[in-house]
């Protein structure tokens, strides 16, 4: 039995395959405060403690919770002598230009708690000037006497040289051993002293909350009967072990949302669609991500709480380059001070939850919306829908307010929702130099199918999938990953042939780095790698896949080929007479785990003139009230074309195709969604 649970801000979704290899699923409410609850109440349904575990993947928003949430630790920092301020410093180039009442983002760590050590290290990795290891103790005082919980080391050119750093950590854990401890050099290798220095710090502030809430899972699982092969996903679309987790939390920041987007890359694989949007739609956000060539886009240039008037905070490590709104089922709609529609991004949760819930909520939001204007069933609720109380909640918060109709203020949240999902879809795509019509969308989480469709039909997209168990496709995405471990070193050098030599012997450096980590023998590992570019005196460089781990002349010829081309697709000009900077080396391990894979459904014992299961009234924005089909996923069978519009349901959810589209079902359980015209 293998098992992936995924903790959203509304539901906790769990996957899990039986002893012949077939998927289940499953959906709970998550549990705000104690989410391990959550995972035991849905698991418990199904594993018993004689059921034999292959495997635990789990994915969490604990992470990202508690940065945004400012419920971490209390974090000491310690750093060169002269760069006490560079938190406060950061970076002056401000997202909102013309605001000159503008405020840098707040620092994690107050100026109190920032120490300075004396030593030095050049950008070459040589040591200028010798750790000064007397200063160790008075240091660790003033934290303890501070209330310091877990302390971040960031030293100057550390990611070059890490001698101070773990000599630091050695005086430390000597004088203070219960204490956490983060070190830049074993969090990230790449310069940017801001970027790394404001990471480390993250690392630690998480590090007590990551720690004591994965512990506390174990523990839990344990009373169930699962105690190994647990695994936790991280942000780079790979997993690891819930030990290497709690040392290093931050790699975990987008836990739960990369997972789906792993799957659907896997799921384009399979289609032959190399070139995929992905699309997820949960209770709390909206989340999606762009696939070229059927690679998933990684980067290190990730921000928390950043938009388009604040600068936010930058996380150097690996993450699936994902774009995330504030706006899913949950999403509240009110009208703000200025009387103008807002939806999001503050969310009902799981509890009180949208209106439809019955659990006390007055406030509308985008799920009460859905039900209100005939596009949700009634009956895939857990408690009775009270149909009033929607339209009452509609009413007073919104359709007074703008004297429209209770429909037209149910359609108007509709509208704002999607505007503001197809900005986020026009950021990963469009705005990277992309068009979507040459892209396919994959849309999953429990409201992805919903507004997938008017979406993609406004980008011009040619085809909708929405895949088998697209509710829980994020905790299926988990099932389909691998182990995976990024080593990015900062190695600023031309990309020439003259420095072949000294670019392989830091590619064979990392390989070897890469096999002494990883936990089985080397014949379970294969490896990508990637060069980060620049034009020479740049700031900005451009990510090159490579073909292979070993860089002859000719391959190098074809990257600079390759760069010079992918500048002007992103930055919208080249300079093929300007020499070309290696900056970023980023070699990442796989292993060949036996993942699971999509597999073909019986239809055998199906009668899919069956499928209609009623008629219903839908709310269309032209038209107004018609009376629709309403079909049953379940009854299905590849072949069977369904014209629109209509809506097919399944117990988790549902899908709203418009006139002049169609709809079918392939032989994976996927539904194939042709646009008009396509």
């Amino acid at each position: 039995m293998k098992i992936a649970t995924d903790i959203g801000g509304t539901f906790t979704d769990l996957v899990y395959t039986d002893e012949k290899g077939n998927l289940h699923f499953d959906k709970g409410h998550t549990t705000p405060g104690h989410f391990e609850d959550g995972i035991l109440n849905v698991l418990g349904r199904h594993v018993t403690e004689d059921s034999l575990i292959e495997s635990f993947i789990h994915g969490s928003t604990v992470i990202i919770n508690t940065l945004t949430e400012r419920k971490g630790g209390v974090v000491g920092l310690i750093t060169t002598k002269g760069f006490r301020d560079v938190l406060e410093i950061a970076r002056g180039n401000r997202p909102d230009l013309y605001n000159f009442k503008y405020k840098k983002p707040e620092p994690f760590v107050e100026r109190y708690l920032r120490q300075e050590i004396d030593e030095r290290i050049d950008f070459k990795g040589n040591v200028m000037k010798a750790l000064n290891t007397k200063e160790v103790r008075d240091i660790v005082r003033k934290f303890k006497e501070l209330g310091v919980e877990a302390i971040a080391i960031s030293l100057i050119h550390g990611y070059k040289n890490p001698i101070h750093e773990l000599q630091l950590k050695e005086e430390i854990e000597k004088l203070w051993p219960e204490v956490y401890i983060t070190l830049s050099s074993e969090t990230i290798k790449e310069y940017r002293e801001y970027e790394r220095t404001n990471t480390t710090v993250l690392n630690s502030y998480v590090k007590p909350i990551a720690h004591a809430y994965l512990k506390n899972l174990k523990e839990k699982l344990s009373t169930i009967g699962i105690t190994d092969h647990l695994k936790i996903m991280q942000s780079n679309g790979g997993t690891t072990s819930f030990d290497k987790a709690m040392e290093l939390p931050i790699n975990l920041v987008e836990s739960g949302p990369v997972a789906g987007m792993f799957g659907a890359a896997k799921l384009g694989e399979l289609l032959n669609e190399s070139n995929i949007i992905a699309f997820d739609v949960g209770g709390t956000t909206a989340k999606c991500s762009l696939i070229t060539e059927g690679k998933v886009n990684v980067t290190t240039d990730y921000y928390i709480e950043r938009n388009e008037k604040f600068a936010g905070y930058p996380i150097k490590t690996p993450v699936v380059d994902i774009v995330e709104i504030g706006n899913g089922g949950g999403s509240i709609a009110r009208v703000d001070q200025f009387g103008s529609l807002k939806v999001g991004p503050d969310s009902a949760g799981a509890n009180p939850g949208p209106v439809a819930y019955g659990l006390g909520n007055t406030q509308p939001t985008i799920t009460d919306a859905n039900v209100y204007l005939g596009r949700l069933s009634l009956e895939n609720f857990d408690n009775p829908v009270s149909i009033d109380k929607v339209e009452e909640a509609l009413t007073e918060a919104i359709a007074k307010p703008f004297n429209v109709t209770a429909e037209e203020a149910a359609q108007g949240i509709l509208d704002i929702a999607n505007s503001n999902m197809l900005n986020a879809l026009k950021l990963i795509s469009i705005r990277k130099g992309y068009d979507p019509e040459d892209f396919t969308m994959v849309a999953f989480g429990g409201g992805g199918p919903l507004h997938a469709i008017n979406l993609a039909q406004e980008l011009g997209m040619k085809k909708v999938i929405i895949p088998y168990g697209s509710s829980v496709f994020s905790a299926l995405g988990m099932m389909m990953t691998e182990y995976r471990q990024d080593y990015i070193q900062t190695c600023l050098m031309n990309f020439d042939y003259h420095h072949l030599a000294a670019i392989q012997k830091n590619i064979d450096e990392a390989i070897e780095n890469a096999y002494a980590e990883a936990p089985l023998s080397n014949e379970h590992y294969y490896f990508e790698i990637n060069y980060d570019l620049r034009y020479k005196g740049q700031e900005h460089a451009v990510k090159l896949n490579a073909s292979n781990i070993t860089l002859h002349e000719e391959e190098l010829s074809q990257l600079a080929k390759a760069f010079h081309v992918k500048h002007k697709q992103e930055f919208s000009f080249d300079l093929p007479e300007t020499s070309i900077e290696l900056v970023n080396l980023h070699l990442t391990i796989y292993g060949k785990d036996e993942a699971v894979r999509f597999k073909e459904l019986d239809f055998s014992h199906i009668d899919a003139s069956t499928c209609i299961k009623a008629t219903r009234k839908l709310y269309v924005k032209e038209a107004g009230w018609v009376e629709v089909n309403v079909y049953n996923q379940q009854k299905l069978v590849p072949g069977y074309v369904i014209a629109g519009p209509a809506i097919v349901e399944s117990p988790t959810s549902t899908v709203v195709i418009n006139e002049k589209q169609s709809i079918e079902i392939d032989k994976y359980g996927n539904l194939i969604v042709e646009m008009e015209g396509k």
